[in-house]
């Protein structure tokens, strides 16, 4: 890419998405599909592109992006925070407008594990007493 591209990596549950970030007008591309056709729900779209709504950056840069692992949500909650570290890398004085919105934090909540002697990670076998 070039020196006008601003990278972002954003992490959710087992996802993992990689932004890139270019001035222009505010195409969003995941994986060569538009956003509408890769995610269908406007309610998951809006959740993606917040971060381009709060920095007010919706009209002004491209989007381009990979998102891979997990399911819907956790791909679009790893694109959010792609995006978000991505606008932080193309102007740092949206930082704080993003810290402030909780667009910046990852978060960290993963499967547990499921534990030896268990049905799962805390479900337990049915107790029998005879």
């Amino acid at each position: 890419m070039a020196a006008t591209t601003f990278y972002g990596t954003g992490r959710r549950k087992s996802s993992t998405a990689r932004v890139f970030l270019k001035p222009g007008s505010g195409e969003l591309v995941i994986r060569g599909t538009s956003l509408e056709k890769r995610f269908p729900s406007e309610a998951v779209r809006m959740r993606i592109t917040a971060p381009l709504q709060v920095a007010e950056a919706a009209d002004k840069v491209d989007v381009l992006a990979t998102a891979k692992g997990g399911g819907v949500t956790g791909q679009a909650d790893a694109l959010r925070l792609g995006i978000a570290r991505a606008l932080v890398a193309f102007d740092g004085e949206l930082r704080p407008v993003l810290k402030k919105a909780g667009m910046l934090t990852r978060d960290a909540r993963i499967k547990e594990r499921k534990k030896y002697g268990l049905a799962g990670a805390r479900k337990r076998f049915q107790f029998s007493k005879r």
